[in-house]
């Protein structure tokens, strides 16, 4: 009998609903200062209200509560709160979501939370709240210190790091189910193994969560080389961003230590989404699905966006004050755009061995040409053909080990 076991989390069939929103009733409103952040720039392009808090107000949020419970079909509705960092709205007002939450809750019909923060203002009374009502929260820490104040800094310019970890050690204290987000960067992609550990062994969440910086340099000038008409990284991304070998080799370098010493036992969401494609199931990740648009963005306004990288002007589908937030969802403006990550797949896309597995991956990220000049390409391409490369024999592997017949993916690699 193998080792090995799938008995993870998203193999087990959770239900689904519909659509799922990320609130952000803070906006783009923060207490850290990270230079790579895609958001805080949106306070000057969304016209913030100056010299006032901006946040969702109580009936603009009791508007939301009540579309978004009625807009769902599911036993379990999901609200999850970012900015932002949305703790900086104080304890209040997440008690009156707890209680608007209640107001609209449906019989036989499980309602939760979970947040995404920075760490800061997570003290003992937000701890209490949290346990007290089961929230879910998301960390984002980049590595052990060096790494994680890098670019994690406060407004004064020092790092995060000490706070970070205070909270995390909070929120273990009160058994709060936490996971945490680790923004791999032109940095931290160097070390993949010093921040793997650091966050397995001493942050010790309930799920590791990475996600690759690509932050395209609008001022850049776009130039093209070589017979792959390549955009060269140093002419249109920032300096922050991951490159695709780094990335390549972090996913690569932590999934060996994962399947050697934490498999079935950390939950990182790639690797475990890696083996649901391999076995032909669906991605729970909306980065690596055929389609999009089904995870949409909701302003403190009621303005709702596409997604929640694609907050501009262009891209807004919608208002809860003049159309029902489900109608929203399902409309035929973000049909179109969800399915124009399919629709958009450049030749050498539609041509790859491993097209299954990514599909392109996240459109935000297709800002380089094909090799054969088609605009389009996923910027992490190298990298991500360069992880599915490493980790095809081991899983082929694994689930033949275990007798789990492979998905009928067309695949010659």
């Amino acid at each position: 009998m193998s080792r090995y076991h799938l008995d993870v989390p998203q193999f087990q069939g959770k239900p689904h609903a519909k659509f799922q929103a990320l609130a952000k009733p803070i906006g783009a409103v923060c207490n850290i200062n990270c230079d790579y952040c895609y958001y805080l720039d949106k306070q000057q392009l969304l016209e913030y209200p100056k010299n006032r808090s901006y946040k969702m107000s109580d009936e603009m949020l009791e508007r939301y509560i009540r579309q978004y419970i009625q807009g769902q079909n599911t036993p379990e509705i999901i609200f999850s709160w970012h900015g932002g960092e949305p703790p900086m709205l104080g304890l209040d007002y997440f008690e009156r979501i707890v209680e608007l939450q209640m107001k609209y809750a449906k019989p036989n019909v499980k309602i939760v939370n979970d947040i995404q923060t920075n760490g800061l203002l997570l003290n003992e009374k937000w701890c209490q709240f949290l346990a007290k009502y089961t929230f879910s929260v998301g960390l984002s820490i980049d590595g052990p210190e060096l790494l994680h104040n890098t670019y994690r800094k406060n407004r004064c310019g020092q790092g995060t790091f000490t706070k970070v970890l205070e909270a995390a050690e909070r929120l273990k204290r009160y058994d709060i189910h936490f996971a945490t987000l680790t923004c791999v960067n032109n940095i931290n992609g160097d070390h993949p193994l010093d921040v793997y550990r650091f966050i397995r062994d001493v942050i010790q969440p309930s799920q590791i969560q990475f996600i690759p910086v690509v932050d395209r340099d609008e001022e850049a000038k776009w130039v093209q080389y070589s017979e792959a008409a390549i955009i060269p990284v140093s002419a249109q991304t920032t300096s922050w961003s991951v490159t695709p070998t780094q990335w390549g080799d972090f996913l690569t370098t932590v999934f060996d230590e994962w399947v050697k010493h934490d498999f079935g036992k950390v939950h990182i969401p790639y690797f475990e989404n890696f083996f649901g494609i391999w076995m032909g199931k669906s991605s729970s990740m909306c980065t690596l699905n055929d389609i999009c648009g089904k995870g949409i963005a909701v302003e403190p306004n009621g303005d709702v966006y596409a997604c929640d990288h694609y907050v501009h002007p262009e891209h807004k589908i919608g208002n809860i004050e003049q159309m029902p937030l489900q109608a929203i969802a399902l409309s035929k403006q973000q049909m179109t755009f969800g399915f124009a990550k399919q629709r958009a797949l450049p030749k050498q896309c539609l041509e790859c061995t491993f097209k299954f597995s990514c599909h392109g991956e996240c459109p935000k990220n297709r800002i380089i040409n094909d090799k054969y000049g088609n605009p389009g390409l996923n910027y992490l391409c190298k990298g991500w053909k360069q992880i599915f490369h490493h980790i095809d024999p081991v899983i082929t592997h694994i689930l033949e080990l275990n007798s789990i017949e492979k998905s009928t993916y067309t695949h010659t690699g």
